[in-house]
């Protein structure tokens, strides 16, 4: 007879369990205080679209990451959200639809058919902003401060920012005059920093010599601040759109004046999801493998819903950030009691639960134990006094 552990989940898929949920509860809380704040209002989309709507300004890797199912009300495919930002995107342009710019957060479970990585999970939960509205370096300085002031909140200490822009290897590619499949073929080695492959592919595929020179450097543009000065030297006669870029990258560079960030620059960064059009940032810390968080510009996603607006933000995995956060959330331990039929006893219950406090009740005949209880404290009546105690 086989026994079926019901009880097993899928890989990648986890319970969060009592104290750590508390901590990303705790987490959360700071955080969308913080975006409210700064005038980020919250909004709740729903956890699955029309897949029409969900995928329509969104790129193929973000398709791939989508479960899909039929809605049996309508016969239309449904796709369960693998991003929360096209939602914002859709909701700016037909629910909101206001004149100037929106700010808006969320925070939501998110569900991907695979693990992005080794580190991640296949359902974290996002938390973010989005700033729709606003073309200029402003915008995306505000966004980054958050970003940064986000982490700052939630204790997470030598911070190394990761600084791009889309619109370098954008330009330099427009300037090769590629196919689409030559590009897709150039991105995904660029991705993986493949030199001798890059190498070679440039060697077989472009022609200009100039253009050719540009995309070999492309790998090879990542560290300080001088990166910026050799980029200026060396792709000197490169399109506009390129010299502008590089231009935004030294602006938005010397806003940012934090003792707890190291500024790092890849000048052929090209982020996951592939409706990024301008600056794009990430934040790492030694010793984790994957980013805490990722952001940037996404001009024009709201197309397919037709409003093309500007918009940039960002957005973090709760999971992750509370991994490496050396921030405690509230203790969370509680005040235990053994009621009877003591009315009194009982009314001070409820006025201790009205002041916030956690308290546990005692039922007849229970062994208690303070570590399952999550409790450090006793309500009892000594000597017909009402007593709070200390539980060693």
């Amino acid at each position: 007879m086989t026994i079926k552990n019901h009880w097993i989940l899928p890989d990648g898929v986890e319970d969060v369990l009592p104290i750590r949920a508390r901590s990303i509860e705790y987490m959360r809380r700071q955080l969308l205080d913080l975006y409210h704040s700064w005038g980020y209002d919250l909004v709740i989309p729903p956890m699955l679209e029309f897949t029409d709507s969900l995928l329509g300004a969104a790129g193929d890797d973000l398709d791939l990451l989508t479960f899909r199912l039929t809605d049996q009300v309508s016969g239309r495919m449904m796709g369960v959200r693998a991003d929360i930002t096209p939602q914002t995107a859709r909701i700016d342009a037909s629910s909101l639809a206001v004149g100037g710019p929106s700010r808006m957060c969320y925070a939501g479970t998110v569900l991907h058919t695979r693990a992005r990585d080794a580190l991640s999970s296949r359902t974290p939960i996002s938390i973010g902003v989005e700033l729709f509205g606003e073309t200029s370096l402003q915008a995306d300085i505000e966004v980054i401060s958050l970003f940064l002031k986000s982490l700052q909140i939630v204790c997470v200490d030598a911070v190394c920012l990761d600084l791009g822009h889309v619109d370098i290897c954008r330009g330099l590619l427009d300037a090769a005059q590629l196919s689409a499949a030559q590009e897709a073929e150039f991105i995904a080695l660029l991705q993986r920093k493949a030199v001798g492959e890059i190498e070679h592919w440039v060697a077989t595929n472009i022609v200009d010599e100039n253009v050719a020179v540009w995309l070999l450097l492309l790998p090879n543009l990542i560290g300080g601040m001088e990166v910026l000065d050799r980029a200026q030297r060396e792709l000197l006669g490169a399109p506009s759109a390129v010299m502008a870029a590089i231009q935004q990258l030294r602006c938005a560079a010397a806003e940012i004046v934090d003792e707890n960030v190291t500024l790092y620059f890849d000048l052929g960064e090209l982020p996951g999801y592939h409706y990024h059009t301008g600056l794009v940032f990430s934040a790492y810390v030694e010793g984790y493998g994957k980013a805490l968080g990722n952001g940037g510009r996404y001009d024009q996603i709201g197309e397919v819903f037709g409003r093309a607006r500007p918009a940039t933000g960002f957005a973090f995995d709760l999971k992750s950030l509370v991994n490496r956060s050396s921030t405690n959330s509230e203790s969370g331990a509680g005040i235990c009691f053994d009621a009877g039929s003591d009315t009194q006893l009982l009314l001070e219950v409820e006025r201790l639960r009205a002041n916030g406090e956690r308290v546990v009740q005692i039922f007849a005949g229970q062994i208690a134990d303070l570590d399952e209880l999550n409790c450090d404290r006793q309500l009892l009546r000594s000597s017909g006094d009402l007593l709070i105690t200390k539980l060693s």
